[in-house]
Parts: C-alpha cells; structure tokens; sequence
C-alpha cells in the first residue's frame, strides 16, 4: 500500500528543496507517449467546487472516508504543490480551459449580469479564446461537461455551446448552482424545467455516464470534464444519504439564509464528500464496464480551496491541511489543490510529485499528448514529462495570480518566495492603503511570518513580476 506522509513530513521534504526544482518520489520511468502510434486516450477531469486539499484521504483526511479517490491516487501520480486557476470559481475554470492564468484570461472574477429577459449570465468567455474542448474536437474527441459551467449563457458567443462542447447538461450560471434542488437546469441550449425535487448532482452524475455511453458507442476518443458542485455552498443532499455520519459529530446548526437551513452541517459536508467519493467509483465502474479503463486519464482536483458558507467548518475537518486561508484568500489554503492523475501504463502507479504547477499546464498538456499546436498567449507548461518520467521537465520561473473581491488581491510565486499585495484596487487611488506581505515557503509553509520588512529587496523583485504580468482587462471590474 502506497504511504502519504503526513504535512508535517512533508512540509519537511519540501523545505529541503527549491520550490522550482523539487523532487519526486517515484520509481523508474513507465514506456513514453508513443506520438506517432497511438490510440487517443479519453480524459476524465473531475472538478469538485470548493474541496479543500485536507477533504480527502489522500491528502491527510481522517474522519471522512474517500477510498475511491484514494485508489485513483494509488493507481496515478498524486501532486503535493499543485495550484488552481483562482481562489474563487469563475476564473479558475476559466484559467483551466485556455492555458492562461488570471492576469491574462477572459474571464477573472464571478461577476455576473441579468438579461432584459431576467435570466442571469456570468461574463461569458471571449469567443475567441481557444479552449481545451475546442482542441481536443477538432482531433476527433467527443466533448462534453456535466455540473457546473458558470462562464456564460448559450445565448452569447462565448457561451459554453460555443466552446468547442459537444454536449452540456448542468447549472449555465454561477448563481443557480448554489442550490441543490433547483428548477431548472439545461441541457445544451435548451432549459429543462424541473420540479425541486430532484437532487441535481445526480441528474449531472446520469448524464456523465450516459455520455461516456455515447461516446463509446460512437467509437470517438472523448473528453469529459465532471464539474460537480460538490461540496459547494449549500450543504443540502438526499436524507439517506446522511444517515451514515447523523449522530457522529457535535453539531451546531446552520439556520439557513441564502442557503438552506442544515442542523447537522458536520454530517452533511461529511456526506458530500463521500458522494464525491462515490461519484468517482461510477465513474470508474463506467469506464471499466466499457472497456474504456486502460485507455483514459483520469483527473482529480478542485477549482479553489475549502468555502466557510452554509454551516461550514473547514477548520474541524482540517480541510485546509496545514495551510492558511480558504477560499478568497491567496494564502495557501485558498489556491493549492489537490490533483491526482492517473493513466494506465504511461503514469508510475503510486507516484508522488513535487512538480510545482497549476491550472493553467493543462491545456498544453493536453496539446503534447495530442500532437497539437499550443495557441498563442498560454501562459502553462506542459506536465507530460513529469506524468511519464519520460523527458525534462520544464519548471516556471513563477506562478502569478489575481483576485477582484475584498479590496482586490495579487500574489506571485518564485522559487521558495511568496508575495501577497492586499488592497490592491487602492494602486491608482492612495498607494498608501496597499499592504505586501512575504513568506518563505519552504520555512514557513503555513504563511505564519510575514517577512517583508526583513528582505525588501525581495519584495521589489516580486512586485515588480507582479506588475508585469497582467494586461488590462476589458472588463473594468478586473483591474486594478
């Protein structure tokens, strides 16, 4: 059985290595992509709303059992230093679909708007922004996305219909997916009016499988991205589903507002995870059942770190690890995610990777498995090398991300060194109200000692990365 180290072991191993050259603990390496001679793989990207790092086993998680997501992680590569898009959702799938992180890609905050017909949109995609999906179908992939899309409606051109999916059933808008029980959903551009009575992570759940049916039916390669709203918000699920963890923890009732009342919150958010966990066992099943198994990646992760609404404790359930913040913060526990990423023959079962990397290597990663282009202005690195131990493994020189909530946020990663600007929005308006704070994460993992008043040269540095390393965005919301 493959051994997770505790955080505190691994805090310790990380310490011991640059950030940007960190090693790996795995065996030789398994047979290289065979470009020239190949089937396509399918890819299976399961993308959970809001699952901190700490929720599942793999990661340290002790009180909720997740042994499916554990087995994947046995049978792949498990990533210690991996980032998400964003700390908040929008961006992040955004981030995730075209290679380009927050200070370059179309769409960098949840803002939304309402149509003259009432129906609200989330700022939609550019169209001409070249996404994953689009790559993938034009190389024969059927694509499809069940769960959460939240990057604009069909009605608008860079609506998820218009970017490169085949197929879409789930919640168009950020705001409708915050309900578990909802009225409407869509499937492609057409509205499926629904009664409330029906939980909607199963309805995207059917659709998943149903898909990958079709697919294989098809004889297509396909590109499936699960975008459940798991363990999002509103901690409401089936009753059955509950009993399980009722009576298990001391509980202090979540009397509801924007989100459905929940006396047993603890239960509840122990409950999704499982579901999450039991949602990636169909999936497998699935795949095993089409004889799809030996040929797909599978991909685990989580748009952003752990939430604090709807009765949440994130703090029980250690659902951050050993990092600070959560979701909105850009300290670790709002951007480091966890990813596991299995492939039968090409990835060394029960690897662990200390690669650091992000959301936005995805896409390149997909176009080097492929054999296709990378469109100009990505901002990844593709991962291929460190999943097969075949080739060097390219590192960036730094990570960059931006946030246009709670005053307006910025961080730069580079080598061990981590610099957070805070009141950002104030830099055209009293410079004097920003705040930079520093840490070195490999001694401070936890972000616990801000140093920057100790090295001020290293704070030039980084904000200097900083200000280079976004463009203006159309959008005047997402600027600073």
């Amino acid at each position: 059985m493959k051994h997770i180290p505790e955080w505190a072991a691994l805090t310790a191993v990380a310490a011991a290595l640059p950030l940007s050259a960190a090693g790996k603990g795995r065996k030789a390496a398994p047979a290289p992509v065979d470009t020239a001679a190949r089937n396509l793989p399918n890819i299976v990207f399961v993308l959970t709303d809001d699952l901190g790092i700490g929720d599942i086993g793999a990661y340290g998680q002790r009180t909720i059992p997740t042994p499916n997501i554990d087995s994947l992680a046995r049978a792949g590569m498990q990533f210690m230093q991996h980032y998400s898009g964003s700390t908040v959702s929008a961006p992040s799938r955004a981030v995730l679909l075209t290679g380009k992180h927050t200070g370059h890609a179309g769409v960098r905050g949840n803002d939304s708007r309402t149509l003259e017909d009432g129906t609200v949109y989330d700022y939609s995609l550019p169209a001409e922004e070249t996404t994953v999906a689009e790559i993938l179908r034009s190389k024969g992939y059927a694509t499809g996305i069940t769960g959460k899309w939240g990057l604009g409606g069909y009605p608008e051109e860079g609506g998820v219909g218009n970017q490169g999916f085949d197929y879409f059933f789930g919640h168009q808008a950020q705001v409708d997916a915050h309900h578990y029980y909802p009225k409407k959903l869509y499937e492609n551009g057409t509205k499926i009016e629904l009664d409330g009575t029906q939980y909607s992570d199963e309805l995207t759940t059917q659709k998943a499988l149903a898909f990958i049916d079709r697919s294989v039916a098809a004889g297509k390669p396909f590109f499936l991205e699960f975008a459940t709203t798991l363990p999002h918000a509103e901690l409401v699920l089936p009753e059955e589903e509950m009993k399980p963890f009722e009576g298990k923890f001391l509980e202090t009732p979540f009397e509801g507002g924007w989100y459905g009342a929940q006396p047993q919150p603890r239960a509840a958010f122990a409950a999704m995870v499982k579901r999450i966990d039991d949602n990636v066992g169909r999936l497998t099943a699935k795949l095993r059942e089409t004889g799809q198994l030996e040929n797909t990646i599978f991909i685990f992760s989580s748009d952003n770190g752990t939430h604090v609404e709807g009765g949440h404790d994130p703090n029980y359930f250690n659902s951050s690890a050993l990092f600070r913040g959560t979701k909105r913060d850009m300290y670790e526990g709002g951007i480091r995610t966890p990813f596991i990423v299995a492939w039968p023959g090409h990835i060394e079962p029960g690897s662990v990777s200390y690669h650091v990397s992000a959301f936005w290597d995805f896409l390149p990663t997909v176009c080097d498995i492929v054999g296709a282009d990378v469109p100009e202005g990505v901002d990844g690195i593709s991962m291929l090398p460190e999943w097969t131990g075949e080739g060097e493994q390219p590192k960036h020189d730094y990570l960059y991300f931006e946030f246009h909530e709670e005053g307006g946020k910025q961080a730069v990663i580079r080598d061990n060194w981590k610099l957070i600007r805070l009141n950002a929005k104030q830099l055209s308006k009293d410079p004097s109200k920003v705040k930079y704070e520093l840490y070195n994460l490999s001694r401070d993992p936890k972000e616990l000692r801000d140093v920057a008043s100790k090295y001020p040269g290293k704070v030039t540095e980084l904000k200097a990365i900083m200000d280079r390393s976004r463009t203006v965005s159309e959008n005047s919301a997402w600027n600073f």
